[in-house]
């Protein structure tokens, strides 16, 4: 086919030329958008035509550990937006609040309120990799209000979840690290800002929560408060405080249906997060015991409470279970103690600060349909599994089979309603997701900006039902790029996890469905990896895995084998009983689970997609 005819003149060809340049500066110029100006705050009148938020602020979270910024927001799911209220105790010339992945000061979203001298500005801003602090061409932050009060300073604005602006941070399920800094001069121009050279902090909060109405308690519910005992916190920046606490004699069976927190007045900042622990019903006697939980001189038999049965961090909420499904406490086969762990973070070093804080338990005689259970998906805390050193990204994945959940499950299945994620130090992210016939069907809970310093039950959007024959895939993402030698798995604190406690009902005998890399396949492994180096001597099964781990000379190629081997050898499946025992069946050298589908992410409205579900 001719493009051209051979009798076009040179005339025409001018003008085809000429067209499509002018075609071309139309283009550009419909698409180029001039810096965007701040708002004067002074512009900004109430007005009853302006978007208010549908609800007050139902969730909280103090910023700094003064407790002299204080975040509210409000979730509108149908509009796929957020509102958020800041409060300033002591405002001088401004404020940043901000996004970013991990809490970085570079690369983050911005929005600032800040003043000239003469003027206040607030405006949609970003950090580049040094710091610097640019207007955003794109002002995706709406401002509301601004207005002076008798207890400090209020900014109201909102922004959706996802703007698709390369410069904003997509809000979405999981951990969100607030960062936050004071002006304490005056500013000619936004660009004069550098984050690195103001008082900055960090928090992290869920921002993304289930918007259902709070269920009314009725008139049998009793509580039990499981709260530190006057305790004056330590003058140190980090502590994790215990607890032993005893349930009443002989106490009869009753389902809690609710738990909250209960913090100490004026000790709102310096609590960052607790959790409940059940102690092993084969315990007959659990030592008393207050003090820090990593004190050496502890009793042991503290090691044995590790059945998590309520969490809480800083801007949670409280926890209700469903209508059908209460959590058993009490009764014969109960557990008869439970640990309390408080983490105080007190960076200020306040000294002679006495706290009681803990949870309140809401429990009723009247049993409900079902017992609630808590469940263990992911990788057996074993050092043969490992990750190495200097990893940007480095991924693990344990695994529920179809195996276990067919042995295991009632025939019904069973309804996950919560979960919490958990990993150590090296955990950058957790995702859990349902397989059904070699298909991902459902998410069952993600967090992809995961913390280990922010760690609570989370309820799930929607409730999500696992069949007998179904697969659960949990897969940890860790960065090692601080770190010269292999990280294993294993309890300490340096060493790592891959966990996600579901709580689900109705409860069933599976405790603990996980699994790790056959070991006879990592034999082989280090057996390859040392020939390949030039190690002859081998002295693989002469010593225990964490030094064969240790030893091996870590380069790119050593570190890639070992991803695959562990994405492609078989596993020994743990699927355990509530006596800790495996369930009858051949649970070693299992074939790992095909997927061949992968569940994709709901496109944002900005994207030209459907709205998420929520």
């Amino acid at each position: 086919m001719r493009i051209f005819n051979k009798h076009l003149r040179l005339q025409d060809v001018t003008i085809m030329y000429f067209t499509a340049l002018a075609a071309l500066m139309v283009i550009l110029v419909a698409s180029y958008q001039a810096p965007s100006v701040p708002v004067d705050v002074s512009t900004i009148k109430p007005s009853s035509s302006r978007s208010l938020p549908p609800l007050p602020m139902p969730f909280r979270a103090p910023l700094d550990p003064r407790g002299e910024l204080l975040l509210a927001w409000n979730i509108s799911y149908a509009k796929q937006e957020i509102y958020i209220e800041l409060q300033v105790a002591k405002l001088k010339h401004g404020v940043v609040l901000g996004m970013s992945d991990r809490g970085e000061l570079t690369n983050a979203d911005l929005v600032v309120l800040w003043d000239s001298g003469t003027k206040s500005y607030f405006g949609d801003a970003w950090s580049d990799s040094e710091g610097h602090v640019s207007l955003d061409s794109h002002q995706d932050y709406e401002l509301i209000e601004a207005k002076e009060k008798a207890d400090g300073f209020y900014l109201l604005f909102k922004r959706p979840f996802s703007t698709c602006d390369p410069q904003d941070y997509l809000i979405e399920e999981g951990t969100v690290h607030i960062i936050y800094g004071l002006l304490d001069q005056p500013l000619a121009s936004l660009e004069e800002l550098n984050l690195s050279r103001i008082h900055t902090g960090v928090q992290r909060v869920l921002m993304l929560r289930p918007d259902d109405p709070s269920p009314t308690l009725g008139p049998d519910v009793q509580t039990m408060d499981v709260v530190a005992p006057d305790v004056i916190i330590p003058s140190q920046e980090t502590t994790y405080w215990c607890f032993i606490q005893k349930l009443p004699e002989n106490m009869p069976k009753n389902h809690i249906i609710m738990y909250e927190s209960v913090i100490t007045p004026g000790n709102e900042a310096i609590v960052h997060h607790i959790e409940v622990f059940e102690c092993s019903p084969d315990m007959k006697d659990v030592p008393q015991y207050s003090g820090s939980c990593d004190d050496n001189m502890k009793p042991r038999k503290l090691n044995y409470c590790r059945h998590v049965l309520a969490a809480w961090a800083m801007g949670a909420e409280a926890f209700y279970y469903p209508p059908d499904a209460g959590l058993a406490m009490g009764g014969p086969s109960s557990s008869k103690f439970l640990r309390l762990e408080v983490h105080y973070h007190n960076p200020l070093i306040v000294a002679g600060r006495r706290d009681s804080s803990g949870i309140r338990l809401h429990y009723t005689p009247r049993l409900r349909p079902y017992d609630a259970g808590i469940m263990e998906l992911g990788l057996v805390y074993t050092p043969v599994m490992a990750i190495p050193p200097k990893q940007r990204t480095f991924y693990l994945t344990g695994y529920c089979t179809s195996k276990c959940t067919q042995t295991a499950l009632p025939q019904g299945g069973i309804y996950i309603f919560a979960s919490q994620l958990h990993t150590h130090l090296a955990g950058r992210g957790v995702r859990t997701v349902l397989v059904r016939g070699g298909k991902e069907v459902e998410m069952v809970q993600e967090d992809q900006h995961f913390s280990t310093h922010y760690q609570t039950i989370r309820v799930l959007q929607k409730m999500v039902n696992v069949l007998p024959g179904d697969v659960l895939l949990t897969k940890c993402t860790y960065n090692t790029e601080d770190r010269s030698k292999p990280t294993v798995g294993g309890f300490g604190i340096m060493e790592e996890m891959c966990v996600n406690y579901i709580h689900y009902y109705p409860r069933t005998q599976l405790e603990l469905c996980k699994s790790h890399v056959d070991m006879g396949y990592l034999q082989k492994y280090f057996n390859f990896i040392n020939r390949f180096h030039g190690n002859e001597q081998c002295v693989c099964g002469e010593v225990d895995v964490t030094q064969q781990f240790s030893q091996l000379h870590w380069d790119d190629f050593t570190g890639e084998v070992l991803d695959s081997l562990y994405n492609t050898a078989p596993i020994f499946m743990h699927c355990n009983q509530s006596t800790a025992r495996l369930f009858p069946g051949e649970w070693e050298k299992q074939p790992i689970p095909v997927v061949t589908s992968i569940l994709e992410k709901p496109r944002y409205p900005c994207e030209g997609g459907a709205v998420p579900i929520s």
